[in-house]
């Protein structure tokens, strides 16, 4: 009996001092965003303010170039995901469906591809921009946060190709339809969970890249959000207000989209995981 009682106590202690350190900072730095400025500098910590201002938001947005690199942000990002996940279906499915010589080889590329940090290839990149003169574009931005959402995109989107059975897609050939006929009407709803998982995960790697876009874009209107938010110090001083007010502004997309899609999303990599 006390064994069973300890069993049911101790996952879900473990779960809320985690729950706690995770969620911590997000309050925190959600919460300093609207207090006063003589709460947030106070030697005693408010832990809930009283006072709510929106100030600090105002702050922040009136800062030079942010909408700019709002749009900056929002366009690497989505076409990015975009042009990944095009790339990833047909690519995907031919790892899954196809036969042939050298399959195995490139399954492996992409999974060293995906375990490869991409800083340490930051100069070679730099030297390729440079050279076709595209520094300060956000079109090698755009390509290069294609490739690196998609091997992710590839292995996962390929197990769930395989979990749908080949028959189906036999039986709408046999009714007449081609091979990307078939694909569109029969495979791709299914593939929805899929999409949704490898969509939030493009979605926040290239949101929240950071080093890449301060190597190659030094021009402040070919910026991105991450990269403002390091000089927010430098033009706001000790305005920590104004620094959590546009860090909460900069997570909001991340968590609009997750509270959208994060039911099919978790159901996306656990099923695209195990099958294939």
């Amino acid at each position: 009996m006390k064994r069973s009682l300890f069993g049911r106590i101790w996952p879900n202690a473990t779960a809320v001092v985690l729950f706690i350190g995770f969620v911590f900072p997000v309050y925190w730095m959600i919460a300093t965003a609207f207090k006063p400025t003589g709460d947030i500098i106070s030697e005693d910590p408010v832990w809930f303010p009283t006072d709510i201002t929106f100030e600090h938001f105002k702050t922040a947005t009136s800062a030079d170039h942010f909408w700019t690199f709002v749009t900056n942000s929002l366009t690497v990002t989505v076409l990015a995901v975009v042009f990944s996940l095009v790339i990833a279906l047909a690519g995907s499915f031919a790892l899954a469906r196809m036969r042939f010589k050298g399959r195995r080889g490139f399954i492996i590329g992409f999974m060293l591809a995906q375990m490869a940090p991409w800083e340490v290839m930051i100069i070679a990149m730099y030297m390729i921009v440079r050279d076709a003169s595209m520094l300060n574009s956000l079109v090698p931005l755009t390509a290069f946060y294609t490739m690196m959402i998609l091997p992710f995109t590839i292995l996962t989107l390929r197990g769930f190709v395989a979990a749908v059975p080949a028959e189906l897609e036999e039986s709408a050939m046999v009714d007449g339809c081609t091979r990307i006929q078939a694909f569109r009407r029969v495979i791709l709803p299914l593939l929805a969970p899929g999409l949704m998982a490898t969509s939030m995960f493009g979605f926040i790697t290239a949101w929240n890249e950071f080093a890449l876009v301060l190597v190659l874009n030094k021009d402040a209107e070919a910026q991105t959000l991450p990269l403002w938010l390091t000089s927010f110090q430098t033009v706001f001083g000790n305005d920590w207000g104004a620094t959590m007010a546009a860090s909460t502004l900069f997570a909001v997309p991340i968590l609009i989209l997750f509270v959208f899609l994060q039911r099919r999303a978790v159901s996306g990599l656990t099923a695209g995981a195990v099958k294939g």
